[in-house]
């Protein structure tokens, strides 16, 4: 069995498309997921599986479409993949000061070329990105909240959820306990 974890996209933000966590936990047991864990009000979840990545978001995908009624896109990784994301990061935490901080998008599939280029060019003395695969981290001295690059993110042509650092780090951990 492969532990992997979950990141939904877009639920429980802002007083839109409200998930219970005991509802997304009983809903992916009943899929036949193993171990189901859930993290936070933002959607992540820890469970163990024998199906591959793409089957498993698709059917993933259409069983929360169907039984909450609006599309929540799915991003997975494995715990081994999780792990190395820890390990890859280009911002070191020692070197944060106050009101920084770094933040990670999971994206859904090999990001384009282009897309990629176009990032980079947001990259500036207050926030920069390095992607990686199908990662970007995100370095912000201010804050995200009004970032341009950030915003940028479709401009890569997959799906992307973002989780900041102290929530990929508890995820890392977690993963480790199933």
């Amino acid at each position: 069995m492969t532990i992997f974890i979950a990141l939904l996209r877009g639920i429980n933000v802002g007083g839109h498309h409200k998930i219970k966590m005991a509802d997304l936990k009983s809903l992916l047991e009943s899929m036949g997921l193993h171990k189901v864990k859930t993290y936070i009000q933002s959607g992540n979840v820890l469970f163990e599986s024998e199906e591959e990545e793409a089957q498993l978001t698709k059917r993933m995908e259409e069983k929360l479409n169907h039984t909450f009624g609006f599309p929540v896109p799915v991003v997975l990784r494995t715990a081994e993949d999780l792990h190395q994301i820890t390990l890859d990061c280009p911002y070191s935490s020692d070197t944060w000061k106050e009101g920084e901080s770094v933040q990670v998008a999971f994206l859904g599939g090999e990001p384009s070329q282009e897309g990629v280029d176009h990032m980079y060019t947001y990259n500036n003395e207050t926030e920069e990105c390095k992607i990686e695969g199908r990662e970007v981290y995100f370095y912000f001295r201010k804050s995200i909240r009004d970032s341009k690059l950030a915003a940028q993110l479709p401009k890569l042509g997959v799906t992307a959820t973002v989780r900041n650092w102290k929530t990929v780090i508890k995820l890392a951990d977690l993963s480790k306990t199933i």
